[in-house]
């Protein structure tokens, strides 16, 4: 039996030149890593783990069995590959910089702002503000999915759902929809929205992946441990990171043979999705290893429950600095979208992110003379 093969971004680096070249410029982030760990998974439990830098990477791909080598030397084009911008209407969302996706809930019980912008006039002035603050995209949800809540009906969530995409449209905004339900993502991309975004991984639904190959629509596919109603069931690990990485890359697998783009799909680990502390914090001290499925990533960890019980458990609208702290954590680790609250914020921390590295990638003073 062939080994699973995991190849892990360790050292993060502020630029290539502060390891004298030898770094990988991880998804064409603005994240490099210097050290790697090439693991070796045998019946669930690690069987070797060989740390090497990008220089002598091919000297340990080669000293692999052929199907290891392959999927090796695959994940390392991976880690290096250059991601095309998103092109959302008449908007291009590049992602050669963590971009900021705003969340705009029309729900009267989501686990932060429930019933705060489910009205159309505080939801127009909500997306507004945070367009205006620097948000590239709005993520538009008319169901929660926090443990616990209410089903939502489909004709209910289209109800919610499209006065939201129509108005966020008229302000020209790159529209994405929170949705798992086909019938909604089709009503929102047919009332201006761009771009899917599935807790269930186009699982939930069967017709999702028709309607997403169809309308060449980008879609985020997240992981949730439960197919059905309930996302959060049936969560058990022996490995979160290993066994979440193995499922995004089925989902990916799943929705290419459906018929979606390659450069249409974006993944997320799912943070707070039936995921103990433990495990959400295993998850983004690893997201650097994500780049290696070949697809851009997006980190969702603002205001959730990690926050609070790593805080005196301190409630969802009292979880800013927690959120700053982990957007910063996926910044640092290569991450493209960042879906958060509190736009203004996290916008002002990624730009003062933005100005560090710049120049410490402009600070040839790091180089050796010629």
């Amino acid at each position: 039996m062939a080994d699973s093969v995991y190849l892990h971004p360790l050292t993060l680096v502020s630029g290539p030149q502060a390891a004298d070249g030898d770094a990988v410029r991880l998804g064409g982030s603005m994240a490099y890593a210097r050290e790697f760990a090439l693991v070796l998974r045998r019946e669930r439990a690690v069987a070797e783990r060989i740390v090497t830098t990008p220089a002598g990477l091919p000297d340990t791909i080669a000293r692999l069995p052929v199907a290891e080598a392959r999927e090796a030397e695959r994940q390392f084009a991976n880690l290096k590959k250059v991601h095309a911008p998103l092109q959302l209407g008449s908007r291009t969302i590049r992602l050669d910089q963590p971009q900021v996706m705003g969340i705009l809930n029309v729900t009267p019980d989501s686990f932060s702002d429930g019933g705060q912008h489910d009205e159309a006039e505080a939801g127009r002035a909500h997306a507004a503000a945070m367009l205006e603050a620097g948000a590239a995209i709005i993520d538009i949800g008319g169901e929660s999915t926090r443990p616990g809540a209410s089903a939502t009906f489909e004709d209910e969530e289209i109800r919610r759902v499209v006065p939201a995409v129509e108005y966020c449209a008229a302000m020209g905004a790159a529209i994405s929809v929170d949705t798992r339900r086909a019938g909604v993502l089709s009503a929102a991309l047919g009332a201006g929205a761009h771009m899917a975004n599935d807790v269930s991984a186009l699982r939930y639904d069967p017709r999702s992946i028709e309607v997403v190959a169809e309308r060449a629509c980008p879609v985020v596919l997240m992981h949730a441990p439960g197919a059905g109603e309930d996302l959060h069931a049936g969560a058990k690990y022996a490995d979160v990171v290993s066994e979440v990485f193995d499922f995004l890359k089925s989902a990916r697998e799943r929705a290419l043979a459906g018929g979606v783009a390659e450069d249409r799909i974006i993944l997320d680990p799912g943070i707070g999705f039936g995921k103990s502390l433990g495990e959400n914090l295993s998850l983004i001290n690893a997201l650097p290893l994500f780049h290696a499925l070949g697809s851009p990533l997006m980190l969702g960890a603002s205001r959730k429950r990690m926050i609070g019980a790593l805080s005196n458990e301190e409630e969802a609208d009292r979880r800013l600095a927690g959120s700053i702290a982990l957007a910063m954590k996926g910044m640092e680790a290569g991450v493209h979208l960042l879906r958060v609250h509190d736009v203004a914020e996290t916008v002002q921390a990624r730009n003062v992110w933005r100005g560090l590295r710049d120049a410490a990638l402009t600070d040839f003073s790091q180089l050796p003379p010629l």
